[in-house]
C-alpha cells in the first residue's frame, strides 16, 4: 500500500516510517498540508494519509473533498491528548494513532486499509472455476470485463486479477463511474489543467496518470456518458490521454479492468454504450456468479463476516446454531454477498448465548429472515413456507442439492461417514463415492471425524 506522512510528528518521523516500511508499506513524506495536496494533484497518490495531529486536519479533508480526492485520513500525535484526538475525529480522520508509534497499532491500521475486506472466500466450484480463469489470464495485459449482479464482488475479483499479475507492485487504482458526476468524471479520469473551467484552481493528474504502471479499475462503466466512453475508447486504444484544457497527448502505460452489473451487449443495442468500446474493454469476461449460484460459499462466507465483526465489536465470535445455518441457506440474497455480510455484522450485535440462533439472522426492518406473516390462514402460510423454500432451490441442479446437503449433514456430524449416512438413509459406500467425486471435482470435504463409531 502507498502511505503518505505529513508534518514532522515531533522527531518520531523516522521511527513511524520504518514501521510502516517494514509492514511493506510505500512511504512518502510531505513537511505540510500545501506540499501534502500538490503531490496528489500530481499523481503521487495515497492509499492512506498519516497527518500530524497539529496540523489543519478539519481543512486537509475539505480540500480533498473539494477536489474529489478519496484518501483516508489517520491523524498522530504525541501522547494521548483526548483532545485532539476527539478533534481530529470530529473533522474526519478514520482513527488516532498515538505517539511514540506502536508497531502492533500501526501494523494493524495498515492492514485495515489495505486489506479492505478484498479477500476471496471461496469454496463453491461455480466460483472456483472463475477464480481459475481468472488466475489463467491475470498475467496478461488483456483487458477484462468483470460482470454480475450488484454485491457479489466484482471490484473483489478486481483487486485478485491485480494481485496475480505483473503489476502487482504497481498501483491499482479504481475509479466508480456511477458514483461521480457526469460533469466530473471526464476531469476525474483525464486530469484537467488550470484554469480548465470554473473551479480547477491548479493542475491535477488524472485516474489515468495516476495508475500509470499499474493497473486502473473502471467499476460500473455501464454509467459512463455516450459522450464520454468516446474519449475512453480513443485513451485504449492509443494508451495515451488528453487532460482537460491540456494541449499535448500523454501516454500511459496501464492495464484495464471493468465492472458492470447490466447487460452490456442489451446496453448497446439500446444505444446506451459504445459497441467498439465493449469490444476493447470485453478481451476477456469473468462473470461472477450470485450467491443463489454458489450455495457452498454461504456459509464460509457467513463464518467469515462472524469472525470480522466479533472482532471489530470486541466480542468473542459463536458459531452458528443449526437452525440459523438453514435459514442462510434457504435465503435467496438478492443482495449477495454485501447482503449476506450486513445480515452477519447484524447477527453478531443481536446474538444472545453461546450460539448465533435463527432469531438473530434478520433483515433491515428487524424482520426475521425468513420469517413468516404474523396474519392470515394455515393455508397461505404453507404456501408462504413453500414458496420461500423453493426460491432457494431456483436455478440449481439436483445434483448441486444433494451435494450442498450430503457435505451439510457430514459437517453436523463432525466428519463421521456411519452417522452421515444414517441421517441421509444411504450406504456408507454410497456415501463414500460422492465424496471421493466431491473431492475429484475440488470440493473442499470434511476428513474423517474421530468420534466413536466413525468410519
Amino acid at each position: 500500500m502507498r502511505l503518505m506522512i505529513v508534518g514532522r510528528l515531533h522527531g518520531q518521523l523516522s521511527t513511524a516510517t520504518k514501521i510502516a516500511m517494514d509492514r511493506g508499506a510505500r512511504v512518502t513524506h510531505s513537511d505540510t498540508l500545501d506540499t501534502a495536496i500538490d503531490a496528489l494533484r500530481a499523481g503521487r497518490g495515497a492509499d492512506l494519509l498519516m497527518v500530524d495531529v497539529v496540523l489543519d486536519i478539519a481543512s486537509l479533508i475539505q480540500r480533498l473533498s473539494t477536489e474529489h480526492i478519496h484518501v483516508p485520513v489517520v491523524a498522530c500525535g504525541i501522547g494521548t491528548d483526548a483532545r485532539a484526538a476527539v478533534s481530529a475525529i470530529h473533522a474526519g480522520a478514520k482513527e488516532y494513532i498515538p505517539l511514540p508509534p506502536d508497531a502492533d497499532l500501526i501494523a494493524a491500521v495498515l492492514e485495515a486499509v489495505a486489506s479492505d475486506d478484498h479477500q476471496l472466500i471461496v469454496r463453491d466450484p461455480a466460483m472456483t472455476r472463475v477464480i481459475e480463469l481468472a488466475d489463467q489470464i491475470a498475467a496478461s495485459d488483456a483487458s477484462v470485463l468483470i460482470t454480475g449482479e450488484s454485491g457479489v464482488g466484482k471490484e473483489v475479483m478486481a483487486r485478485h486479477v491485480h494481485a496475480k499479475s505483473g503489476r502487482r507492485n504497481e498501483p491499482f487504482i479504481s475509479v466508480n463511474c456511477a458514483a461521480i458526476p457526469e460533469n466530473l468524471l471526464e476531469s476525474e479520469l483525464f486530469g484537467h489543467e488550470k484554469g480548465a473551467f470554473t473551479g480547477a484552481i491548479a493542475r491535477r493528474i488524472g485516474k489515468f496518470e495516476e495508475a500509470n504502471g499499474g493497473t486502473l479499475l473502471l467499476d460500473e462503466i455501464s454509467e459512463m456518458d455516450v459522450r464520454l466512453q468516446a474519449k475512453l475508447l480513443r485513451a485504449l486504444q492509443e494508451r495515451e490521454i488528453d487532460r482537460v484544457g491540456g494541449t499535448r497527448p500523454i501516454k500511459v502505460d496501464i492495464r484495464i479492468l471493468a465492472t458492470s452489473n447490466r447487460d452490456l451487449t442489451a446496453e448497446v443495442k439500446a444505444g446506451r454504450f459504445r459497441e467498439d468500446l465493449l469490444y476493447r474493454l470485453n478481451v476477456v469476461n469473468l462473470r461472477l456468479p450470485s450467491l443463489r449460484e454458489r450455495r457452498s460459499d454461504i456459509l464460509a462466507l457467513a463464518d467469515h463476516f462472524i469472525r470480522k465483526y466479533a472482532a471489530a465489536n470486541g466480542v468473542p465470535p459463536r458459531p452458528l446454531s443449526e437452525s440459523a445455518r438453514g435459514v442462510l441457506l434457504a435465503h435467496g440474497w438478492p443482495g449477495n454477498v454485501r447482503e449476506l455480510e450486513n445480515t452477519m455484522h447484524r447477527a453478531v450485535l443481536l446474538a444472545q448465548g453461546e450460539e448465533i440462533a435463527a432469531d438473530a439472522i434478520r433483515l433491515p426492518d428487524g424482520t426475521r429472515v425468513g420469517a413468516l406473516p404474523s396474519s392470515g390462514d394455515p393455508a397461505s402460510h404453507a404456501r408462504d413456507a413453500a414458496e420461500a423454500a423453493s426460491r432457494g432451490l431456483v436455478g440449481r441442479t439436483v445434483a448441486d442439492v444433494e451435494r450442498d446437503l450430503i457435505l451439510q449433514t457430514l459437517d453436523h456430524c463432525l466428519g463421521n461417514r456411519t452417522h452421515a449416512a444414517n441421517i441421509l438413509g444411504i450406504s456408507i459406500r454410497t456415501l463414500r463415492n460422492k465424496l471421493k467425486q466431491y473431492s475429484d471435482d475440488g470440493v473442499p470435504v470434511p476428513p474423517p471425524g474421530d468420534m466413536r463409531g466413525a468410519a
